[in-house]
C-alpha cells in the first residue's frame, strides 16, 4: 500500500483536498489486488479552515504523518503568506531527503519553493501566481506551458486541471496507464477551470484584456500568454504579440526565454499542439477542423507538429486514447468542445 500525505495549510481551497481524494479513491477501486493507497490529511495545526465557506477541517495527523509517506502532496492556499513555518519546511525537507516523492498543487509550489528544493529546477504554479513565485524565487525555472511539471522527485501543477493530472501522474507511475485511465474515466474526464488557467471565456471572440500596465513585467507576461492562448485560431505574428504586450519584440523574446526557455513562437506552437491534443481527446471534430481551430491551418501542418512533439499522429493518438478510456462518444450529440475547454450546446 502506498501512503499519500496531503500537507494542508490554513486557508487550503476545499477542492485541493477533495480532488486527490477522488483520484486516489477511484484508483483504489480500479486496482483489483487490494487497496493501493492510504490517504491522510496532515497539518501543523489542530484545525484548518478551508474557504470559500470557511468550514473547519480536523486533520488526520500532524507533521509526523509525513515521516512514513511515500508521496507528500503540498496543497495551496488562497493567499500567499511570507513563508510557511520552519516546522513545515523542515518536515518537507526531511521527507525529500529520505526519498519521498513531493508534489505541489497550485500555490503549494510556494511551500516547496521555500524549502530551496526547487532551486535550479523546472516548476509551475497557478498561472495567475507565476509572477509572484518568480519574484520570490528567481532561481526556479518556471514553466507556463504545461499543467504538470516533473523534475526529479518533484512535481508541480497549475490550476484545477493540473492538480487532477498531478494525482493521475502519480497513479500512472505506481500502477500503470490502465489504472490511471480507469480512475480518470470514473471521474468523467473533469474539465479545466478557466478562471485558474487564465483562459478567456470565449476564445472565438478573442480577449479584450491588455497587460496590467502597473503590475510589472511578470504580470505583463502572464496576461500576454493568456491572450495568446485565447486567440490560438488566429494567425499571430511576433510583432502582434509584442504590440499586445506593450513591449518591443526584443524584450518580449528575452522575457519568454527567461521564463519558459522558449521563444514566443515556440510557446505559441506548443500551446496550439496542446489544444489540439485536448480536442482530440474530448471531441469528435475531424482533424481538418482541429487544425483550423488551433491555428495550425492544415491537417498536414497539424500532423507534422503533433508527431514531432508527441511522437505519434493525431489520428493514432485519438484512437489510442479512446481505446484506453473505453469511450467513443466523449460529448452528447449537439454539444461542441470549444478551444477554451468549455462545452457549448
Amino acid at each position: 500500500m502506498s501512503v499519500v500525505a496531503l500537507l494542508a495549510l490554513d486557508g487550503v481551497p476545499a477542492h485541493q483536498l477533495s480532488t486527490p481524494g477522488l483520484i486516489f479513491g477511484a484508483a483504489s477501486r480500479s486496482f483489483h489486488r487490494g487497496p493501493p493507497y492510504e490517504l491522510r490529511v496532515c497539518s501543523a495545526t489542530d484545525v484548518i479552515t478551508a474557504p470559500p465557506g470557511a468550514f473547519r477541517i480536523t486533520p488526520d495527523r500532524g507533521l509526523d504523518g509525513l515521516e512514513d509517506a511515500d508521496t507528500v502532496i503540498l496543497t495551496g492556499y488562497r493567499e500567499c503568506p511570507a513563508a510557511p513555518s520552519s516546522a513545515v519546511l523542515d518536515a518537507v525537507r526531511a521527507a525529500a531527503a529520505r526519498g519521498a516523492r513531493i508534489g505541489a498543487i497550485g500555490a503549494g509550489a510556494f511551500v516547496l519553493a521555500a524549502t530551496g528544493l526547487l532551486d535550479g529546477r523546472r516548476a509551475t504554479t497557478d498561472w495567475a501566481r507565476v509572477p509572484e513565485l518568480a519574484r520570490r524565487h528567481p532561481r526556479i525555472r518556471l514553466d507556463t506551458v504545461d499543467f504538470v511539471v516533473a523534475d526529479g522527485p518533484f512535481l508541480t501543477s497549475a490550476g484545477v486541471l493540473g492538480g487532477k493530472d498531478l494525482c493521475l501522474r502519480i497513479v500512472e507511475e505506481e500502477h500503470g496507464v490502465p489504472v490511471a485511465v480507469e480512475a480518470d474515466r470514473q471521474l468523467f474526464l473533469m474539465l479545466p477551470d478557466p478562471s485558474e488557467t487564465l483562459r478567456a471565456s470565449d476564445p472565438d471572440e478573442g480577449s479584450a484584456r491588455r497587460p496590467f500596465a502597473d503590475s510589472g513585467a511578470e504580470c505583463h507576461f502572464a496576461s500576454t500568454t493568456a491572450w495568446m492562448e485565447a486567440n490560438l485560431r488566429h494567425p499571430l505574428t511576433l510583432a502582434e504579440i509584442a504590440e499586445h504586450a506593450g513591449t518591443s519584440v526584443r524584450s518580449l523574446s528575452r522575457g519568454f526565454r527567461a521564463r519558459t526557455g522558449l521563444t514566443p513562437l515556440q510557446y505559441l506552437l506548443r500551446a496550439r499542439v496542446r489544444r489540439a491534443q485536448w480536442l482530440l481527446e474530448h471531441s469528435d471534430a475531424p482533424v481538418a477542423q482541429i487544425a483550423t481551430r488551433t491555428g495550425l491551418g492544415t491537417p498536414a501542418n497539424l500532423r507534422h507538429h503533433f508527431q514531432r512533439l508527441n511522437g505519434t499522429t493525431p489520428s493514432a493518438y485519438r484512437a489510442a486514447f479512446r481505446e484506453l478510456v473505453g469511450i467513443f462518444a466523449p460529448v452528447e450529440r449537439g454539444q461542441v468542445a470549444t478551444e477554451d475547454g468549455m462545452w457549448r450546446g
